[in-house]
């Protein structure tokens, strides 16, 4: 029932495994994220083997920091809408593509790559990879957000989410008909 509760939980079941955490208390809606997962990884935009660093889904919307190993170095990809607002400098990245509705910058360290998604983003309704000490890899995202999402009864908000290769759970926010928090765990069975 209580928020502080919640958290706890969710924290003591994840343990070290990789997490993303909202970064306020409207948390992320993920009706669309399993499709999105989906789109991009048919297209060629996510790879398995990339790890998300920080997401912000909506119906009409999506960006991301992906983490890539490139030969023997790591590149931190943000991928996202190109906004209608002022241009912004990208002073420590470099441009990949900036297409109509979409813009990709390539950054060398992590904590650029999130200054620019928060700023793109404005930070409401998304999820940073904090208090871990890896991010989640995309296939376990793929692997087990749906059967998570499945088991919930009407839709809400995502406040934290962890994922591994053996299992896997989520923190959802209440809801109107539902004032509890809800935690959800999925796994292989040994």
């Amino acid at each position: 029932m209580d928020r502080a509760e919640g958290l706890s939980h969710f924290m003591l079941r994840a343990g070290e495994a990789p997490r993303l955490v909202a970064t306020d208390d409207g948390g992320c809606p993920v009706e669309t994220a399993l499709a999105a997962l989906e789109w991009t990884a048919a297209v060629g935009i996510l790879h398995d083997e990339d790890l998300v660093h920080a997401a912000r889904l909506t119906s009409e919307t999506g960006a991301a920091v992906v983490e890539r190993k490139v030969q023997k170095s790591r590149q931190y990809v943000y991928l996202g809408p190109r906004l209608d607002a002022p241009p912004m400098d990208v002073f420590e990245g470099a441009v990949l593509f900036d297409e109509p509705g979409v813009k990709a910058v390539e950054f060398r360290q992590r904590s650029h790559a999130l200054a620019h998604f928060l700023r793109a983003s404005l930070g409401g309704g998304a999820l940073l990879s904090i208090l871990a000490r890896r991010a989640p890899e995309v296939r376990h995202l793929r692997r087990w957000l749906g059967a998570m999402i499945q088991e919930l009864d009407v839709p809400r908000a995502l406040l934290g989410g962890w994922f591994a290769a053996s299992s896997a759970g989520c923190l959802f926010l209440p809801t109107e008909a539902d004032p509890s928090f809800r935690y959800i765990e999925v796994g292989l069975e040994s």
